[in-house]
């Protein structure tokens, strides 16, 4: 079989930051002294003048994104997920949420798949804070195709918009020509009868190779991937919980807040259904290798598969 092209979805949020410079002349850039990690630099290098270096001071870099969005600018405020959501939290509610803000937020270095930089660093709570902020849209590109997509989708609304990018390179799952990004509405890339399996960013290649699992054995999943989680696409997980009556959501986020909290939330109030959560447990990550650290907490093909074979089998 022919090698899988894998990409980090953080150099696709640096590449389409510039092509989309090279169209808006109202886009900036800020980032919080990491463009190398980010992948801000590469923006920074074809417009020094659009791209300002706040320092390790992400909720003064938030307040500045404020001030030049109300001038007409499109600023593109960059860090790490943590430091993005986690420390800038109140001025990403005050300064950009609350007045609804042009103001985009490229969270790159998201949950455990950090790796060796270990909890301090591997935000796993950034999609619950940011669902709770109102007006917030909220996007987690599965690959490379789907987060250039994704950022050029940011651009064009008007408002506040969270997007989640990863370190690892991960597998490219869309290259396809019948693929067509549509903010808010989920992709079914595999019909099922026995069992839904919503995922979304990273764990969506896996959860494709949970299901061929499941179907050599029989058991035919339908596979949905959720990249917009704010606002939810409610109608495919409704029309697919219907028509399995299980449902199982797989993040590399919390269990608390993220999809698997925002699927609940729909289904309690449109069409209850048993669903299991798979993600993150209530517990703080680890340093470690990232492949690695993600087959420990089950987000690999084999773990996805095991926890919807418990799932069924009532365990």
């Amino acid at each position: 079989m022919p090698e899988v092209k894998k990409i980090a979805t953080r150099e696709s949020y640096g590449k389409t930051l510039v092509e989309l410079g090279r169209e808006h002349e109202n886009l900036v850039v800020l980032d919080a002294d990491l463009a190398a990690a980010t992948k801000t630099e590469l923006f920074q290098k074809e417009f020094p003048d659009r791209h300002i270096d706040c320092g390790i001071a992400e909720a003064n870099m938030a307040g500045i994104a404020a001030g030049m969005a109300t001038t007409g600018k499109v600023p593109f405020i960059s860090s790490f997920a943590m430091f993005a959501a986690g420390r800038a939290y109140e001025q990403v509610r005050n300064s950009i949420g609350y007045p609804h803000l042009n103001v985009k937020i490229g969270a790159s270095h998201a949950g455990i798949s950090v790796g060796e930089d270990g909890a301090s660093h591997q935000c796993n709570e950034d999609i619950a804070l940011m669902r709770t902020i109102p007006g917030m849209t909220i996007i987690n590109p599965s690959d490379d195709i789907e987060a250039k997509a994704a950022v050029r989708a940011a651009y064009e609304i008007d408002g506040p918009v969270y997007l989640r990018f990863g370190r690892l390179a991960v597998p490219v799952i869309n290259d396809r020509e019948d693929y067509k990004f549509e903010l808010g509405k989920g992709v079914l890339l595999k019909e099922g009868t026995d069992v839904t399996i919503i995922a979304t960013g990273l764990c969506v290649a896996p959860s494709l190779e949970a299901a061929e699992k499941l179907e050599a054995e029989g058991i035919h999943a339908e596979v949905i991937n959720i990249h917009t989680i704010k606002p939810l696409d409610e109608e495919i997980v409704v029309n697919s919980a219907r028509k399995t009556g299980k449902v199982v959501t797989v993040e590399e986020h919390s269990v608390i807040g993220g999809l698997g909290s925002a699927v609940c939330d729909c289904l309690c109030d449109k069409a209850p259904t048993l669903v299991c959560k798979i993600g993150i447990k209530d517990v703080f990550g680890e340093s470690g290798p990232a492949l690695q650290l993600l087959e420990k907490y089950g987000f690999d093909g084999k773990g996805i598969y095991k926890s919807v074979k418990e799932f069924l089998n009532g365990r």
